[in-house]
């Protein structure tokens, strides 16, 4: 008996802090504060709004659902047993083509930041961000090829020296900047601080906040490896919370003082700050090394997120909702086929960088159908969340999102309000941005989204019993 329980005894388990940093890692990224630093000073609330409506109840829905269902299939599995199989083959679908779209956006970034360690006219050059876009892609599906342990590296020292050392040293940059009495672009007062909610075609940059706090459906499968999820796992989001708005708050404010609005790019912005900065200290030495710096940090996160999603939709064809094609790995167990057929569809959506006005017009769009594809797939984790409450109340939970009923309503009613608003407001162009004719905006948006909604749902039309791995295993 004893023997028995003793690996339990000794199992290891996260402490609070170390869960904090999982969610820091899934998280953050410098590539959201050019975006939000067109809020200005009131960037500040808009944070802290969005991590009250949206990132705290995505985390703890998420980790509720995740502690019941921890295997691998995460978003399929908690909308397949609130909602039925469909719509759970659609949310994790919806899951994997938002992160398709999102690897050219943040590859944009990366072209952009790389540009400043050689040539920093290159950031608003086309040829050069659809080129980078392209072979830095390309790399990371071979090193996730590789396995895990070959990408699980590149996306931990990525994370350390691309993001959170840049960001820390950016924020000091900022400090200094207002401690030497420089020039700022902004105005710190206390009306400043409020957002222009009547000023539509700003408040669309929301959407580019709201989408940076996407991501903990897929670290929270950890909540049930501390010691007391229901007494812990708070505190690690809480945690996470306040560290990633300390790095997005303080970081666009260090964007924001040093760049006037009307020149921020979206996509080279931080080191259009890092430039400024270190030109005026007489250091622009630090610039090349800056830029590859943060640049690695981009490189990791796409590293990081190329296989997770897709090994979610891999679970899908044990189920028989896509043909075994998709099901084949290679010698490191990655679904092969899977990442292949990703990175061609990346490839295609890339080209809309040589069609848009500017690369800054091209990141928008692109970030735009993000956030509306990745938001419509929350609202069905929400609706899921609420319907598994009452339908499977038996079901031990190792986490619940706390207040009964009533907080589970609560709760999710907050993500689900602010995700339809924050999709309603992704349909108007920005008025900063030269994004071509409204109605070219709003068309590929309203087709983008009518297609990948659509081609999940005729393709579960279509399926066959002869799919199932079980029925496979029978005809051997």
């Amino acid at each position: 008996m004893n023997k028995k329980s003793a690996p339990n005894s000794q199992k290891k388990v996260l402490s609070v802090f170390t869960l904090a940093m999982i969610s820091i890692a899934a998280i953050a990224s410098l590539r959201v504060l050019p975006t939000s630093s067109e809020f200005g000073l009131s960037s500040v609330l808009v944070f802290i709004i969005t991590a009250i409506v949206f990132f705290i109840p995505t985390a703890l829905v998420s980790a509720e659902l995740a502690s019941v269902w921890s295997q691998t299939g995460g978003v399929y599995l908690w909308v397949k047993h609130g909602l039925g199989p469909r719509w759970g083959f659609l949310a994790i679908w919806l899951q994997w083509t938002q992160n398709i779209i999102f690897y050219p956006t943040v590859l944009a970034f990366t072209g952009a930041t790389i540009a400043f360690a050689f040539n920093p006219a290159l950031a608003n050059n086309k040829l050069w961000t659809l080129g980078i876009v392209i072979i830095v892609y390309w790399g990371a599906t071979f090193a996730n090829l590789l396995g895990m342990k070959a990408s699980g590296w590149i996306s931990t020292v990525g994370a350390i020296f691309g993001t959170i050392l840049p960001a820390l040293f950016l924020i000091v940059l900022g400090f200094v900047w207002l401690g030497t009495a420089s020039a700022d672009q902004i105005h710190f007062s206390p009306k400043a601080l409020v957002p222009d909610f009547e000023n539509i075609k700003t408040l669309v940059f929301g959407a580019g906040v709201l989408l940076a706090f996407g991501g903990m459906e897929l670290s929270s499968v950890h909540a049930k490896e501390v010691k007391n999820p229901q007494r812990d796992y708070p505190k690690a989001i809480l945690l996470a919370t306040i560290i990633i708005l300390i790095l997005f708050i303080f970081g666009t404010l260090s964007v924001s003082i040093a760049l006037p609005k009307k020149d921020i790019s979206l996509v080279a912005g931080v080191m259009q700050a890092f430039k400024i900065y270190l030109d005026s200290y007489k250091i622009p030495v630090f610039i090349p090394i800056v830029a590859l710096l943060v640049a690695s940090g981009a490189i990791a996160q796409v590293t990081t997120w190329i296989v997770g999603p897709s090994k979610g939709l891999l679970a899908t064809t044990f189920d028989g909702d896509l043909p075994p094609f998709f099901r084949r790995l290679n010698k490191n167990g990655m679904p092969r086929n899977l990442l292949f057929i990703q990175g061609l569809i990346v490839t295609v959506l890339s080209l809309i960088f040589l069609f848009m006005p500017t690369v800054s017009s091209s990141y928008w769009i692109l970030t735009a159908l993000t956030a509306q594809l990745y938001l419509i797939m929350y609202l069905l984790m929400f609706s899921a969340a609420i319907v598994l409450r009452y339908t499977r109340p038996d079901l031990p939970r190792g986490y619940k999102v706390p207040g009964g009923f009533a907080g589970m309503w609560i709760v999710c009613g907050l993500g689900f309000i602010a995700s339809v608003i924050t999709i309603i407001l992704g349909f108007f162009p920005p008025a900063q941005l030269k994004t071509g004719s409204v109605g070219f905006f709003d068309a590929f948006l309203v087709i983008g989204i009518v297609l990948f909604i659509g081609i999940p749902l005729i393709i579960y039309h279509l399926r066959k019993p002869s799919w199932r791995l079980q029925e496979l295993k029978k005809r051997r």
